[in-house]
């Protein structure tokens, strides 16, 4: 079987020898509304490579998140009067739902990003202990120009990238493009850190969650 590798703009042939066991891990839904067409459309792309492997006589261990804590959430919950927490189980509730009249096959695990907590804190930990990151008065923030292949996957350079950058303007930070791992927040949902009390950043959720079931290097 042969899949394109966008990181590398070729088309890679999977190695049957190396890799019986095939580790996916799908970034799955920010659960403040209802899956839409563009959701329906990537999970059903994963479901039907996921089930093509499997009758090649793959064993597929096939993760799918749920990103359960974020400002769209919180201001969901603010409009219908529920908790951040209340708003989350609905629409995972109502995804499952979905999903099913789909026919789309369950991932293995569905971790949500507020049980990931700590691994998120030790991950960010250990970027700030590798100079990878830095803590200002808003929060933490990933340096991207400590990452000297930040912007091969899109085929820019980071010259590219800060002219067109559209990151929210913060003065604190050394580059417009470095990205929050945790933002200080006193308003809930928050949690205790190091660094103050805050909630992540969902660039280091997935990050987190991957690595803890699939391990690295992963397919």
């Amino acid at each position: 079987m042969r899949l394109y590798n966008t990181l590398t703009r070729m088309i890679d042939e999977i190695n049957t020898q190396q890799h019986q066991i095939i580790r996916i891990y799908l970034c799955g839904v920010t659960v403040y509304d209802e899956a839409h067409i563009g959701h329906a459309r990537t999970i059903i792309v994963f479901d039907v490579l996921r089930r093509y492997l499997e009758f090649k006589g793959y064993t597929i261990n096939f993760i799918q998140n749920f990103t359960d804590v974020d400002d769209k959430i919180i201001n969901r919950a603010k409009t219908e009067g529920l908790t951040a927490k209340e708003i989350a189980a609905k629409y995972i509730k109502n995804y499952f739902i979905d999903f099913s009249r789909l026919n789309v096959l369950p991932a293995n695990q569905f971790p949500r990003a507020t049980e990931h907590i700590k691994e998120m804190i030790n991950l960010i930990q250990g970027l700030i202990n590798k100079n990878y990151a830095y803590i200002t008065l808003n929060g933490v923030y990933f340096r991207v120009r400590s990452f000297s292949t930040y912007g091969n996957l899109s085929k820019k350079t980071i010259e590219e990238l800060e002219s067109g950058s559209r990151v929210e303007i913060d003065q604190s930070k050394e580059n417009p493009l470095d990205f929050a791992l945790w933002k200080f927040y006193s308003e809930e949902p928050a949690w205790d850190s190091p660094w103050g009390r805050g909630r992540p950043g969902w660039h280091i959720e997935c990050s987190a969650m991957a690595l803890k079931y699939i391990e690295s290097p992963f397919e």
